[in-house]
């Protein structure tokens, strides 16, 4: 218990807390993870909708150990390597809200293939679908670093936390489209503006991220 003190002690709360509504608020926009589990749970069921849900989940996995090992040791050699990919994170962030600001405010669903898959198969298709993802890569590497919350713990250590919280809020917010798959449709088609509502609420956060990268220090 005292050890657990310690440890608490040594953390940022707030911007773990900031990190944590980000990733939720980023679930909960459409895009095509949250599509793609939305349409497989009405073409083949919860159950095969929840097995995609862990496949995309544990594919960031693999993004998290890349990014880990990896700039842990750019931070630990060089200060203005840091500053750099930080400003790369930026201005990713930024050029996602301004992809986001183009994009069309509709969702669309595609319901026309309804073909019955096993839930092992979706599961190994979301797995492949988010490591053969190069843009799930540069996404953590643009976001993650500025969120480094503790001065004693290791770099690689606080990636892992921060990867393993991603995933939490992926789970979350994935897992509950999985399970109301047909409420949601219902409502996305009774409601058109929800789609415009959740694409301005995703360029704030970017933009709002991409301030909070840029302004961060080390």
């Amino acid at each position: 218990m005292y050890g657990l003190l310690i440890f608490l002690e040594t953390i940022n709360t707030p911007i773990l807390i900031g990190f944590l509504v980000s990733s939720l608020v980023l679930a909960i926009s459409p895009g095509p993870d949250n599509i793609f589990v939305l349409t497989q749970s009405i073409s083949n069921g919860t159950k095969s909708g929840l097995a995609t849900v862990l496949g995309l989940v544990s594919g960031c996995l693999v993004h998290t150990t890349l990014l880990a090992f990896g700039v842990s040791e750019i931070i630990k050699q060089s200060d203005t390597l840091f500053f750099v990919i930080k400003l790369f994170g930026a201005i990713y962030l930024l050029y996602l809200a301004y992809q986001v600001y183009r994009s069309d405010d509709s969702i669309l669903l595609d319901d026309k293939n309804k073909t019955v898959k096993s839930p092992r198969k979706l599961f190994w298709t979301g797995f492949t679908m988010n490591v053969l993802n190069p843009k799930v890569t540069i996404f953590f590497l643009a976001f993650f670093p500025g969120f480094l919350f503790s001065d004693s713990l290791s770099t690689v250590v606080q990636f892992y936390i921060l990867g393993l919280l991603f995933m939490l809020s992926a789970l979350i917010v994935f897992g509950t489209i999985a399970v109301l798959a047909g409420k949601i449709t219902k409502y996305l088609s009774r409601h058109q503006k929800t789609g415009f509502y959740l694409k301005w609420v995703q360029i704030v956060v970017f933009v709002g991220i991409a301030v909070y990268l840029f302004l961060s220090d080390k």
